[in-house]
């Protein structure tokens, strides 16, 4: 049973960054600027964003830094074309900042279903026990 309740922005942040971070040692990588640029990515979707951090345990070094170079050239990009088109960058913005705190739901909401099934399963063991099966 997962309940919608509001996460700031700050909490999301902590909760993707610990994610981020579950990356392999020999990797190195500025978590915290990563999640800065996967954050403000505005070519990225909710799931696209979603991907990206559940696979931080598995890439590469190549694959951090290549992912880092496209968030580098892509807010390049966008920042050109805020000259251009403010109003559009605007309603970009405004569409990442309502995705961001999706992807906060989704990994709150599955942080809730793995803690209710640990405490479901614990609950069978106990009964188990208490059978002594």
């Amino acid at each position: 049973m997962s309940e919608n309740i509001t996460l700031t922005s700050q909490e999301i942040d902590e909760m993707i960054l610990s994610l981020l971070k579950k990356h392999s040692d020999d990797i190195e990588i500025d978590t915290e600027n990563f999640l800065d640029l996967l954050k403000h990515s505005l070519s990225l979707n909710t799931l696209e964003k979603k991907r990206v951090v559940d696979a931080a345990e598995t890439l590469s070094q190549f694959q951090f830094d290549e992912l880092t170079k496209v968030f580098l050239e892509e807010r390049d990009k966008f920042r050109d074309l805020a000259a251009e088109h403010p109003e559009d960058i605007k309603k970009l913005l405004s569409k990442q900042h309502a995705e961001w705190e999706t992807l906060g739901q989704l990994y709150h909401n599955e942080l809730q279903a793995s803690q209710q099934e640990e405490d479901d399963q614990s609950k069978i063991e106990d009964i188990k026990a208490n059978l002594g099966l």
